[in-house]
């Protein structure tokens, strides 16, 4: 179904619930709630089950939102029939993220399309707009 979607079409398709988020959106209980042409945000709320062993939200919900809403971002961009995937990313973290924390806001926004690779930026910030945590990606794009 995705080739015969546009990247932004595709995106939309998984907010208003005519495709299911991926897995790992079920998994770690985040959802895409905005996206229009090189930007996308995730929203989600840590809990108890996302904990590491020092009892703050283990930076994968983070990194994983981060990595979600940057690449989508890029996806937003392309054509039917062409897709992408992370190259590489690269992640700072700021303030501890704990279930005291609330809900939280990934936003992804691309500063480099390109025609074989593309580039994105991408924060983390509370309910308040504190930042989080911050990031960068480089994705290949697949014709």
């Amino acid at each position: 179904m995705r080739k015969d979607m546009t990247g932004l079409e595709f995106v939309q398709a998984m907010i208003d619930g005519t495709l299911p988020h991926n897995s790992m959106a079920d998994t770690l209980g985040y959802r895409i709630v905005e996206a229009e042409m090189g930007r996308v945000v995730v929203t989600a709320t840590p809990n108890g089950t996302q904990l590491n062993p020092h009892g703050t939200v283990h930076g994968g919900l983070a990194a994983t939102m981060l990595d979600s809403c940057m690449g989508l971002a890029i996806m937003t961009l392309l054509d039917k029939g062409v897709g992408s995937t992370t190259l590489e990313f690269k992640i700072s973290f700021i303030r501890a993220i704990t279930p005291e924390t609330g809900p939280i806001r990934a936003e992804g926004k691309v500063v480099s399309p390109g025609r074989r690779v593309g580039t994105a930026e991408g924060r983390v910030t509370d309910a308040n707009g504190r930042l989080l945590a911050h990031a960068t990606t480089t994705c290949l794009i697949l014709s």
